[in-house]
C-alpha cells in the first residue's frame, strides 16, 4: 500500500476529524440564591464581622462584581424579577402578591430549548413553579427545622436543618439529572432569613463569638426626618423575644401564650441576673441577633461548599456556570437596622459571584449590574436570544473582561410595601456613582447623598442651611431629571403606587390540594419532584 494511501486510511480509522468534530457542549448553569444575605457578610466583600471560605473560593476563581444592586430590595418581588427580567411594575409582583406561572420567564425559555430545568428550596411567589421539570419548594417562608415541601401535588416533611436539606436536595437533583441534556438548577436556601435559626454546630461556633459594631449603629437620623425616624426595624427598638431567642416562662401553657410573650420587643431584659437596659440591652441585642444571623450565613457557606465540591468531582465543574447572590440587601445594625427595604446601601448591594467556562480567575468587574440583568445572562450564556420583554442586560461581556462604552451608569430603584412589617415608607430613587437621590412620594420628601464623601448616609445634603447651595441645588435638578429619564426608559407610570391596585393572592399560599406525603428522605422527595 503506498504511503499516502495509509495515511489517508489512518485519518479514516479515527474516531472524528476537525471537519466531523462534535459542537461545545452546551454548559449548564448552576444558580446560588440566598435569602437577605448582606453583601458586607462576605469575606470576598471585605466583611469584619465573618468568614466565608466557599463563596470566597466561587469569588476567587470568577468574577466578583462590585457594583450588584436590587431593583425592590424585598423577598417576593426580587424574586419574580430573577425571574423575568423585569421591573415589579411589569412582571406583576410590587409586594408580596402571587406571581403569575402563566407568564414567560427564563426557565420557560431554557426548557423549551432543551434544559433539563429545576427549582429547589425557597420559591415564595404563592404559585406553583412552572418552566421546571422537578421542582420541590418550601410553602411561604418555609420553616428552617424538620421543613414541609411542595412537590407537584403533594406535600411531604424532611427532617434535619433546613439548610443542610436543602444543599443535599441540589446535588440529588444532580445526581439524577438526565445525562443527555445541560441543565439549568436554581438552588435557593432559606437562610440566612429571619428568625435566624442556625444548625447547632454553627450556633454553637458562634455563641460567645464578640461581633464588631458597625460605626452607624447609634444613627440618630438627625438629617433625614422623612422616614427613618419612624420604620420599625431597628436593633434597639424592634427585635421580639422570639429573635433574641430567650425562652418563655413555664407558667404559659398553651401556644397562643407563648407566642403573645414571644412577640413582645422588650425594653429590659435579665441576663446572667443582671438587668440590661438603655445603651447597654441595645449592645446585647445586636450581639445575640448578630451571632444567630452569622451562625445561619456559615451554615450557608458550608452547604455551598458541598455543592461546590460535588462538582468537582463529578467533573461537572468545567462546563458550568455557577452564579452566587441574594434575594436582597440587608442591615448588619447599619444606620441601627436589620431587614432590608430602604434604598440606602446595605439593602441596595447584594452580592453576584460568577464562575465558568473563559470566566477569568479573579475578575472584580465595576459596572452597575442589577437584578434585572440576571435572567438575560443565563440565557446569552446558553447561546439563545433574550427576549424583548427582559428589562435588563446580559452580563456576558463583562464577564468576558470587557467594557461596553453604553453601559449604565446609573441604576433606577423603587419599593411599594408600605406600610408593610417595619412601617417602611414607600420611596424611589436613582443611584450614580457619586450620588444618589431618594423620593418618599406619598411625603414628596427627598434625600440628596454625596456617596464619596458621605458613603453610610449620614447627611442628607437637602436638610439644613447646605439646602440652599447652588452646586447642591444644581446636583438635586440633575439627579430629578434622571429619576424621570429612567422612569421613561423602564416604562415606570406609576402602576401599583396605590394599595389598591395592588395584585391579590398572597406568596404564602393557601397552597391548596397538595396530599400528605408525610416523611420522606431527600432521594425520595426529589424523586416526587417531576413536574406532572
Amino acid at each position: 500500500m503506498k504511503p499516502l494511501t495509509v495515511l489517508l486510511a489512518l485519518i479514516a480509522s479515527l474516531p472524528f476529524t476537525a471537519q466531523a468534530a462534535d459542537p461545545p457542549a452546551r454548559p449548564n448553569f448552576l444558580f446560588l440564591f440566598s435569602d437577605d444575605h448582606a453583601q458586607h457578610a462576605i469575606s470576598a466583600y471585605g466583611s469584619k464581622v465573618n468568614s466565608t471560605p466557599h463563596l470566597d473560593r466561587l469569588a476567587n476563581e470568577g468574577a466578583r462584581f462590585t457594583n450588584s444592586f436590587v431593583t425592590n430590595s424585598i423577598c417576593t418581588p426580587s424574586r419574580a424579577t430573577l425571574l423575568t427580567g423585569q421591573y415589579s411594575h411589569k412582571n406583576g409582583v410590587p409586594v408580596f402578591n402571587r406571581f403569575d406561572g402563566s407568564r414567560d420567564h427564563v426557565a420557560k425559555h431554557l426548557q423549551a430549548a432543551g434544559y433539563h430545568t429545576g427549582v429547589v428550596g425557597k420559591w415564595h411567589l404563592g404559585s406553583d413553579p412552572t418552566g421546571f421539570d422537578r421542582w420541590i419548594v418550601l410553602p411561604g417562608q418555609g420553616a428552617y427545622w424538620n421543613p414541609q415541601f411542595l412537590v407537584p401535588g403533594h406535600r411531604l416533611t424532611i427532617e434535619g436543618h433546613c439548610t443542610e436539606i436543602t444543599g443535599e436536595l441540589g446535588i440529588e437533583f444532580l445526581e439524577t439529572r438526565p445525562k443527555d441534556k445541560p441543565f439549568f438548577l436554581m438552588l435557593h436556601q432559606k437562610a440566612p432569613h429571619r428568625a435566624w435559626e442556625p444548625d447547632e454546630r454553627n450556633k454553637a461556633i458562634f455563641k460567645d463569638k464578640v461581633i464588631p459594631e458597625p460605626e452607624t449603629l447609634w444613627d440618630d437620623y438627625a438629617t433625614r426626618p422623612a422616614a427613618l425616624p419612624e420604620n420599625e426595624q431597628t436593633v434597639a427598638r424592634d427585635l421580639t423575644r422570639r429573635d433574641l431567642k430567650l425562652e418563655p416562662p413555664a407558667d404559659l401553657q398553651t401556644p397562643q401564650q407563648r407566642n403573645m410573650w414571644l412577640n413582645v420587643k422588650p425594653m429590659e431584659v435579665v441576663v446572667d441576673g443582671k438587668t440590661l437596659k438603655g445603651q447597654e440591652l441595645v449592645r446585647w441585642k445586636y450581639q445575640r441577633y448578630m451571632q444567630d444571623y452569622l451562625a445561619c450565613v456559615q451554615g450557608l457557606d458550608d452547604s455551598i461548599g458541598k455543592v461546590l465540591d460535588y462538582l468537582d468531582r463529578t467533573g461537572l465543574a468545567a462546563n458550568t456556570y455557577v452564579f452566587y447572590s441574594a434575594d436582597n440587601g440587608w442591615y448588619l445594625g447599619d444606620l441601627g437596622l436589620y431587614d432590608k427595604r430602604f434604598m440606602y446601601e446595605p439593602g441596595l448591594r447584594v452580592p453576584l459571584l460568577i464562575r465558568g467556562p473563559g470566566i477569568r480567575a479573579g475578575i472584580t468587574p465595576e459596572q452597575f449590574t442589577a437584578n434585572i440583568d440576571l435572567a438575560p445572562t443565563f440565557l446569552d450564556l446558553a447561546g439563545l436570544p433574550v427576549p424583548d420583554f427582559m428589562q435588563g442586560r446580559s452580563l456576558a461581556p463583562l464577564l468576558k473582561g470587557d467594557a461596553p462604552a453604553d453601559w449604565r451608569t446609573t441604576v433606577y430603584y423603587r419599593y411599594y410595601h408600605d406600610p408593610g412589617h417595619h412601617n417602611t415608607r414607600a420611596h424611589y430613587g436613582v443611584r450614580t456613582a457619586t450620588h444618589k437621590l431618594i423620593h418618599y412620594w406619598k411625603k414628596d420628601a427627598y434625600e440628596l447623598f454625596d456617596l464619596a464623601a458621605d458613603p453610610t448616609e449620614q447627611k442628607n445634603l437637602l436638610f439644613g442651611e447646605g439646602a440652599r447651595s447652588p452646586a447642591v441645588a444644581a446636583k438635586f435638578d440633575e439627579l430629578k431629571k434622571e429619576l424621570v429619564r429612567l422612569q421613561q426608559e423602564y416604562q415606570d407610570d406609576g402602576r401599583y403606587a396605590d394599595p389598591e391596585t395592588w395584585p391579590k393572592g398572597g406568596s404564602d399560599g393557601p397552597f391548596e390540594g397538595k396530599q400528605p406525603m408525610g416523611l420522606r428522605s431527600v432521594s425520595q422527595a426529589i424523586a416526587a419532584s417531576r413536574a406532572k
